[in-house]
């Protein structure tokens, strides 16, 4: 008999844990290769984990609605073959706990100096986290004045995940005592003493006065959320704004969607004429295209552009339109619709939110002039486009200027200074506006 570990699948570059939805499958039960174990859920997307080997389920190591790492052990499945073939012969010594955990005990086991905390310091919020220590520290309940004052082993003094591990086993021991008193002002430590009524210490315990609702947020909500607080924590966001005339754009879509729809077998949207002229300015602008991994900044040849979809849940997912450089309008139509709907008919795959490398965002659907988006890590730029509204403007001409009742718009773009300069960003945003102005009336699709 053999014993193959099932692993927590790497669901994209971003993506740093999954939560178990569903187990389909229970211990004893037989199952076949690529036969579905579980469902998992991510703040993108649902997804199925199929049995990489044929056997019997030997262990099941996580419950529903654990939120377990990537790459961590998640069930065991009892194989027919000989351990010969290839199985690790270890595999049975294992717990049933999660990776992390099982690092913390080696980190001590093996550590003869235990770290200093300095607790007595006032944190500076200067320091850069990754979103695998920004993860463990939200799940483990640490605060960003705790990380502040945890000594990094990394590059220029990061904290990295053994730092954080060790920490919170170092807490969780008692090693870490008193932490709140000594890291606060007079003022905030004042407010903890015993005379303070425990509602007034703990907000969970709260009262709340009025007429009020209780609405506890959904897994997904609580995803987004976590994911837009740790792209806020990481990138510095600036955002650049600009207005383009689009009356060219808007006239050549309603003269040619009816006959669009009928010949192409699809709608055409203003989507993909605003994602044709993204992708012409990145190619232009490559620097937009990118991600930053410490101090190295990765440069995309893929232009994999993903698109905020509203859910009818109220949520928001990004599908992604992979190579968006090689598609023709057409294409692009057909990928905008396909996504859109899969999405909002809860059909998206794991694959169809994963690779993206810039994102638009479409805020004049809902009837917004401009909007300042967050970034979708690990990108370093995102683009949301306003409703078009008619407004008289002035227009030159060989004869002079005039005022003319036009299609105008705005473009905002907000991106990560830490790589993109207001002047790169302003040049870019502004690049895209002129592709919308400068578009060809008399063109084909």
């Amino acid at each position: 008999m053999a014993i193959v570990d099932l692993i927590m699948p790497k669901l994209g570059e971003s993506i740093m844990e999954a939560t178990v939805l569903k187990w389909h499958k229970q211990t004893g039960d037989p199952v076949q290769m690529d036969e579905t174990i579980l469902e998992i859920a991510t703040d993108k997307v649902d997804s199925e984990v199929p049995s990489t080997a044929a056997g019997v389920i030997e262990e099941i190591l996580f419950n529903v609605n654990d939120v377990v790492p990537i790459g961590t052990v998640i069930a065991r499945i009892r194989t027919g073959a000989d351990e010969s073939t290839g199985s690790a012969p270890a595999a049975t010594s294992y717990t049933a706990q999660p990776i992390q955990q099982a690092q913390v005990v080696e980190t001590v086991q093996h550590s003869s100096q235990q770290p200093q905390y300095h607790t007595d310091r006032q944190p500076s919020g200067n320091r850069f986290y990754s979103p695998l220590v920004l993860n463990i520290a939200a799940s483990e309940g640490v605060s960003m004045t705790e990380l502040e004052v945890i000594p990094g082993t990394g590059n220029e003094g990061r904290v990295t995940k053994k730092d954080i591990l060790q920490y919170v086993h170092d807490k969780k021991s008692g090693k870490v005592s008193g932490f709140e008193q000594r890291v606060t002002g007079p003022q905030e430590v004042a407010t903890t003493n015993e005379s303070t009524p425990p509602a007034t210490r703990n907000p969970q315990l709260a009262a709340f006065s009025g007429n009020v609702e209780i609405i506890e947020m959904d897994r997904m909500r609580k995803l987004i959320a976590d994911h837009m607080v740790r792209s806020k924590h990481t990138s510095p966001h600036v955002t650049s704004f600009t207005e383009a005339d689009v009356t060219n754009l808007v006239q050549w879509r309603e003269r040619v969607k009816k006959e669009f729809e009928k010949r192409e077998g699809t709608k055409i949207t203003f989507t993909p004429l605003f994602i044709e002229a993204i992708v012409r300015c990145i190619k232009k602008f490559p620097l937009i295209n990118s991600s930053l991994d410490g101090d190295r900044i990765i440069m995309k040849k893929d232009i994999n552009i993903g698109m905020a979809t509203a859910l009818p849940s109220g949520n928001l997912i990004v599908p992604v339109i992979k190579n968006a450089d090689q598609l023709n309008l057409v294409g692009l139509s057909k990928q905008v619709n396909s996504l859109a709907d899969a999405a909002r008919s809860g059909k998206l795959k794991a694959d169809d939110t994963q690779g993206g490398t810039f994102t638009m965002t479409n805020v004049g659907t809902f009837g917004s002039l401009m909007g300042t988006p967050i970034i979708n890590q690990p990108q370093v730029a995102i683009m949301a486009v306003g409703a078009i509204k008619k407004r008289p403007v002035v227009v030159e001409t060989p004869a002079g200027d005039s005022i003319a009742i036009r299609h105008m718009m705005y473009l905002s773009m907000s991106y990560d200074h830490r790589i993109i300069d207001g002047s790169l960003g302003a040049t870019f945003v502004t690049a895209v506006a002129k592709e919308l102005e400068n578009f060809n009336p008399e063109r084909d699709y």
